[in-house]
């Protein structure tokens, strides 16, 4: 992966708030992630509290391959922001990478905003669980819900821009010029075939499920 300087951390994080689950061990996660796991800029972050919590819930919401991706999706986007010294709040785009397919899960109708509008509320539920601060959880739901935007949207935070790029780069290669082969490499090391197929499929599906507008997220 590219490399470049450390970045520092968001300083209003607080994990283990009321509504904290335990988390699993990092060895005890699925074994097609270990690969992911241990690189540099996911193996820093394993002994953080939030951290190990939103990878415990992204093994309970999300199937095998999205999970996969999700993850991919983190690291990509880690990667630009080494190469560009790009500093953003690390713990907080791993949970929002966490999180943000995780509308495409269940049966439950979906609002004005589709997938990505109710993974942004799964994720502010999640972090407030955590008694992350609501100008943290505002740009973290912000970034999960533009993610399928075709770009980000003008005066994107750091964040919203980083997912934008990794989700995309790893479903399409879009964007890749600027982590050469990272895509590659990480595919190699946690490949799901097919991927882009199965994932298209279900955003179709998705939509089919829209209704009323939702809940707005981040409110408090």
């Amino acid at each position: 992966m590219a490399a470049g300087p450390d970045v520092p951390e968001v300083p209003d994080s607080a994990a283990g708030g009321p509504g904290s689950s335990p988390s699993v061990p990092p060895e005890a996660l699925p074994e097609a992630w270990q690969p992911l796991l241990g690189r540099p800029a996911l193996a820093e972050l394993l002994g953080h509290p939030l951290a190990g919590a939103a990878l415990t819930e992204m093994r309970r919401l999300l199937p095998p391959s999205v999970a996969v991706h999700s993850l991919r999706t983190f690291l990509l986007a880690d990667a630009l922001a080494r190469t560009d010294g790009t500093a953003y709040d690390r713990v907080g785009l791993l949970a929002a990478a966490a999180f943000h397919d995780s509308g495409l899960v269940g049966r439950s109708r979906l609002g004005r905003g589709g997938f990505p509008c109710r993974s942004a509320q799964l994720l502010d539920a999640f972090l407030a669980g955590h008694a992350v601060g609501l100008g943290r959880r505002t740009a973290l739901t912000r970034a999960v819900r533009d993610h399928m935007r075709p770009f980000p949207a003008r005066g994107a935070g750091p964040e919203a821009r980083l997912l934008h790029f990794g989700a995309w780069l790893d479903v399409t290669g879009r964007g890749e010029r600027h982590v050469p082969r990272d895509r590659e490499r990480l595919a190699t090391l946690a490949p799901t075939p097919w991927f882009a197929v199965s994932f298209s499929a279900r955003v179709v599906a998705c939509g089919l499920r829209r209704v009323l507008p939702g809940p707005p997220v981040a409110r408090g």
